[in-house]
């Protein structure tokens, strides 16, 4: 199934006005799928998976947990330093 660039725009910009654990998981299958015939980012969905996972989301955890096997060391690092930064970015709306 492939997302469409206003799927994603959407999405993400709901997990900006909210910040919701449910947001969040979907911006990670999202981004773990086809995404307009270009392939996944399992950079952007460990991220968001990660961050649902941080507010309870159990699927999430899952999800994460077996994306990590079909990434490097190196995109593991680079998607745990997204997740730290935007929730570096976003305390506040998670406070709210």
């Amino acid at each position: 199934m492939a997302f469409t660039e206003l799927e994603i725009r959407e999405a993400e910009d709901a997990v900006h006005t909210a910040a919701s654990a449910e947001d969040m998981f979907r911006l990670g299958l999202i981004y773990s799928t086809d995404m307009e015939d270009r392939g996944p980012n399992f950079i952007e969905a460990h991220k968001w998976f990660s961050l649902a996972a941080m507010l309870g989301n159990l699927p999430a955890k899952s999800y994460r947990e077996e994306l990590k096997h079909e990434m490097s060391a190196t995109d593991l690092t680079l998607a745990q330093r997204a997740a730290r930064g935007w929730m570096a970015e976003n305390r506040a709306s998670l406070a709210a």
